[in-house]
């Protein structure tokens, strides 16, 4: 009778230690998304600083280790839902073709298929037209859209564990509330790598020498908004704007202290800059600021006035990255800016020698102070718009559960 007894406790225990634990599953996507973000990174300064010299580069294989495997561990789980799935794993689970699984892992799924078909598409874009020009050529736009699922899987494979871990009726003790806490901060966690993945495809636009010029305003308030409202309306988090802000800066510069330690040389021609260590992009935008602001209106305004709540987001967000970027634009152009830290000393090797200057002077997007001020003016209804999408986007995301 005891032995029946304490079988019977370790069968409780460990099937609450299980329910505790955070799929293994979930870990595999958010690593893929990482290892995405960073082999992007690791790409861009490798064209910049050596070129390209073949595809299977580390960076390329970085970049397809991650969807690899995001989607073989996605598709592993949804296999085993659909055919050896318990009566829990169903219920927890969306069909889809036939198939049962998390809505992540269908997410993953489909972005490492995107991923691969853009593979061969971007050697023969390469072998036709040589080095790229700009971020978004063709077989990079399929790229960032099966990243973009990928990591939007491993944001809703977590969001869906956070949203079921907080309904009434679910574990209470220690235990559950360490897990509570580890699931909010892995969602901000994969929040802020699909935040650095739109802020690499928006950085043509918002390129250093554009900060005193309207469009960079006008493109990040019709970009960051939309991932930093809907975040934070779906998080449990208290401050999630400014913490998913500080994921990607933490990242961008890590990168950017990081990559310049490691030797590199040009292996394309032709050389105009003297180029002995790998090149980092930029340092990254300052949207901790504009995150910040995003807390505290969304705290204050509260919800159910969702119109209202779009106005000032946008409205507060054009006015927080205007108040921190202009000025740390000017900052970026002196001589402050010239060391390891900022590194807007280091150029890439194609740039001639007309960039030492040109690089370290605004250049005039708008003609004159009339097209400017409207200019950013205008930044202010696409901000307003992009938060919009960002509520509903938010508010679906509050619904996820499987």
């Amino acid at each position: 009778m005891e032995a029946s007894v304490n079988s019977l406790t370790a069968a409780r225990q460990a099937f609450k230690a299980e329910s505790l634990a955070i799929p293994w599953f979930v870990y595999a996507a958010l690593f893929g998304s990482t290892s995405i973000v960073v082999g992007g990174y690791w790409d861009i300064s490798w064209h910049q600083s050596i070129g390209r010299d073949t595809f299977w580069s580390p960076p390329h294989l970085a970049i397809y280790l991650g969807g690899v495997l995001a989607g073989v561990s996605s598709g592993w789980m949804v296999l085993k839902t659909t055919f050896a799935g318990s009566a829990e794993e169903r219920a927890a689970a969306v069909r889809l073709w036939g198939f049962s699984g998390p809505l992540g892992a269908f997410f993953c799924i489909w972005g490492a298929f995107a991923m691969l078909t853009s593979a061969p598409f971007d050697d023969w874009w390469h072998n036709a037209y040589g080095l790229d020009t700009e971020i978004l050529s063709p077989p990079h736009v399929v790229l960032a859209l099966g990243i973009a699922a990928i990591q939007t899987g491993a944001l809703i494979e977590v969001l869906a564990l956070q949203n079921r871990s907080e309904m009434p009726g679910e574990l209470s003790g220690p235990g559950a509330r360490k897990r509570r806490a580890r699931l909010r901060l892995l969602y901000a966690y994969a929040a802020g790598m699909l935040l650095a993945n739109a802020s690499v495809m928006a950085w043509t636009y918002m390129y250093r020498t554009l900060m005193h010029s309207s469009i960079f305003y006008q493109v990040g308030c019709g970009v960051f908004p939309l991932f930093l409202v809907a975040v934070a309306r779906a998080s449990k988090l208290r401050w999630p704007a400014t913490v998913t802000a500080a994921v990607y800066m933490a990242l961008w510069i890590g990168m950017l202290w990081l990559l310049p330690l490691f030797p590199a040389e040009p292996k394309l021609g032709p050389v105009r800059q003297q180029v002995t260590h790998l090149i980092p992009l930029e340092f990254p935008f300052l949207l901790i600021v504009p995150g910040l602001a995003i807390d505290l209106l969304m705290r204050r305004v509260g919800q159910g006035r969702d119109w209202l709540l779009s106005g000032l987001l946008g409205a507060a967000f054009f006015a927080m990255l205007l108040a921190a970027q202009w000025p740390f634009g000017s900052f970026l152009m002196s001589e402050y800016s010239r060391n390891w830290v900022f590194a807007t000393h280091r150029f890439p090797y194609y740039f001639d020698s007309a960039w030492d200057v040109t690089q370290f002077r605004f250049y005039r997007w708008d003609p004159g102070t009339r097209a400017l001020v409207s200019g950013l003016a205008l930044a202010i209804p696409v901000g307003m718009v992009s938060a919009r999408l960002g509520l509903w986007w938010g508010n679906w995301m509050r619904r996820v559960q499987r």
